[in-house]
């Protein structure tokens, strides 16, 4: 599956959520290989990213799970975007895909996935974006899964520089990554992508995706985020009865109601915003 955040029988808390968290696959071939290019990160390492280009209005950044790279979802998403007409940009978490395979910028700095690296790759992804001459509310950031953390992050940090973006996609997303695991009631230290505490201050229309019978993330993170949200930018949840963790898109295939939801979402909240936030 895309995603395992099973606990580690090992190590204290603190010291085995990134080992928990983190599970890059081994590299996934890069078809099509002149759709993939390098961003440069705030920590000195490069990243692979795609841009699935449609010359459309509106650009998804997007965000993967914890057990998957590029190569694994580029085809989803040339689809994705013929789909509902949207350009898509996909990037590699610094440890993940390709990005394994450079030199340390500096011996203090290895190649690893943690959470403050994934935050500088999310925020060089997007400066990518912004420097091909995109504005922020142009950008519609889908996170899956460990990737709401990165989504949640950016999408607060644009509402406080007072450049929200268009539109926030949280498909099975965690209330944080302890309580994953632990039912805990308010977020502890040592905690990492505490999304429950900051989708409320994001000041962009926020649809949230996520399987009832959730295996790995349990239903209930979904719902709580929901109800977190401020309620002028939630948007009409999508709770897929019977959906597991990693099986919302092929369970839906068939009906297209995976698609149509979306482009609900897009067309209603994205872009028709002013209507709908006045």
């Amino acid at each position: 599956g895309r995603c395992a955040l099973e606990p580690s029988p090992a190590g204290t808390m603190g010291s085995s959520i990134s080992g928990l968290l983190f599970q890059p696959p081994k590299t996934t071939p890069l078809m099509g290989r002149e759709a993939f290019f390098w961003i440069d990160t705030a920590h000195g390492t490069k990243i692979p990213a795609f841009y699935v280009d449609r010359q459309a209005p509106l650009t998804i950044l997007f965000s993967h799970s914890n057990a998957e790279d590029l190569g694994m979802i580029y085809g989803w998403f040339v689809d994705f975007a013929k789909q509902l007409n949207v350009n898509v940009m996909a990037y590699d978490y610094t440890g993940y895909g390709k990005s394994r395979d450079q030199q340390p910028a500096a011996p203090d700095k290895p190649i690893v996935a943690n959470e403050e690296n994934v935050y500088d790759d999310v925020q060089a992804a997007f400066g990518w974006l912004i420097g091909s001459g995109l504005r922020p509310d142009q950008i519609i950031l889908y996170g899956r899964s460990l990737g709401s953390g990165p989504t949640c992050y950016l999408a607060q940090k644009l509402t406080e520089e007072g450049t929200p973006c268009a539109g926030v996609i949280l498909q099975s997303p965690l209330l944080s990554a302890y309580r994953v695991v632990f039912d805990f009631r308010f977020t502890m230290s040592g905690d990492m992508f505490p999304n429950i505490d900051r989708v409320g201050s994001i000041e962009s229309p926020i649809f949230v995706i996520h399987g009832t019978r959730d295996e790995i993330v349990p239903f209930w993170h979904g719902e709580g985020l929901f109800l977190a949200c401020q309620r002028r930018f939630r948007a009409r949840p999508f709770w897929v009865d019977g959906a597991g963790h990693n099986n919302i898109e092929s369970l839906l295939r068939d009906s297209g109601a995976f698609f149509e939801h979306l482009r609900y979402f897009l067309d209603e909240w994205c872009r028709e915003r002013d209507a709908h936030l006045s």
